[in-house]
């Protein structure tokens, strides 16, 4: 280590004399000793001190060429990689961060947080992408960024990076294909997205997953409000169920509690009448959640700080002849304790956002009629 200091204290000093040209000379040539030749990692790391001392004193268009060469090396010096990955030109950090296998997690978020969109651009078409990186291209990334890391099979999510592209993806209809394709996507957010979608989405979807065919349906279906309804809201048991838990919500003693009891005492209409006041959604909206979609009833309860007492006793409320097999039961169970209570609050922010026709006409603007009626 001795012999290479001072070999690294002669070459400072002829890097400070030498010219452009002979600069840009000692750089191909250690550069082209180190691809060709196999190293310890001793050896690189004095490989990289002098590439990185050339690499500091050399114009853009020789630093892009440095990075060419360099971006898919197993033996790129790391210090220099990481010099190279966080320079403000992409014809230089772009190679690197789209292919170079030196680069570690923290220096792909650093760039991701400080660069600009075609730093990102260029991250997000690594060939694999960990959840702390796709997380900040995500929450910074444009359209193009957003598009890409959604079509990259390596790239890997996190539930809430899911949840905000869903979101990004209204109006985008490149954006929802590539995430409608994506097999690991939540179930919970695959029916937000292609509730969102277009037909034309939709389409496309069913030719490339056609084993996606029923779950399209249903989710059009829920968000349509085409499905069957056990009760509506002009029925007079909803009329009743609707008096009774209203009343029990103006005296504050709507909770948790209240919703348990209903669900154990099978009575679907305060059930779903309870959940609709606590969570904010229109009542049909909640009845298909307990009717057709255990998966929704499972984001429900976790997003109001239910326990897994009550999201059962709502599951067992809306299940056929109030049965569920123990083998189901424990595979529902896994979901709920899985479920994040910040990921389900935006999924529950989706359902409130969306104005369907079918929930602003039976579940808001028939109710003053029912109550004129009494």
């Amino acid at each position: 280590m001795t012999e290479a200091k001072n070999f690294l204290h002669e070459l400072s000093a002829a890097i400070a004399r030498g010219s452009p040209e002979s600069r840009a000379r000692a750089l191909s040539h250690a550069t082209e000793l180190l691809i060709t030749g196999t190293y310890t990692e001793d050896q690189i790391w004095v490989f990289g001190e002098v590439i990185g001392r050339l690499a500091e004193v050399i114009e853009v268009a020789a630093r892009a060429k440095l990075a060419k060469r360099l971006a898919q090396s197993d033996n790129a010096p790391v210090n220099v990689i990481m010099f190279l990955a966080l320079d403000d030109s992409i014809d230089v950090a772009g190679p690197v961060l789209q292919h170079s296998p030196r680069l570690d997690n923290n220096t792909l978020v650093a760039a991701a947080r400080t660069k600009s969109q075609a730093h990102l651009l260029a991250i997000s078409k690594r060939h694999s992408v960990p959840v702390p990186v796709t997380n900040e291209l995500v929450m910074r990334g444009n359209c193009d960024v957003a598009r890409s890391i959604a079509s990259n099979g390596g790239a890997r999510f996190s539930e809430g990076a899911f949840l905000q592209l869903v979101k990004r993806s209204e109006g985008d209809s490149i954006l929802a294909e590539n995430l409608g394709l994506r097999k690991e996507i939540p179930r919970h957010l695959f029916q937000q997205l292609i509730a969102k979608a277009s037909d034309d989405v939709r389409s496309k979807l069913l030719r490339e997953r056609p084993d996606l065919a029923d779950q399209i349906k249903d989710s059009v279906a829920a968000a349509t409000g085409t499905l069957h309804s056990k009760f509506g809201p002009a029925t007079k048991s909803y009329f009743c169920a609707r008096k009774q838990v209203a009343a029990l919500y103006q005296r504050g003693g709507l909770t948790e509690s209240s919703i348990l009891e209903f669900a154990r005492a099978h009575n679907l209409e305060a059930a779903t009448v309870g959940l609709s006041m606590l969570c904010s959604l229109p009542v049909d909206v909640v009845e298909r959640a307990l009717v057709h979609n255990r998966g929704m009833v499972l984001i429900l309860a976790t997003a109001m700080g239910f326990t897994w007492e009550t999201a059962m006793a709502l599951l067992f409320l809306g299940a056929k002849d109030h049965r569920i097999s123990t083998h189901e039961l424990e595979a529902w169970k896994d979901e709920f304790a899985r479920l994040d209570r910040e990921t389900s609050c935006g999924v529950l922010e989706l359902y409130q956002s969306r104005k369907i026709a079918a929930g602003l006409e039976s579940g808001q603007r028939r109710l003053p009629q029912l109550h004129s009626a009494g």
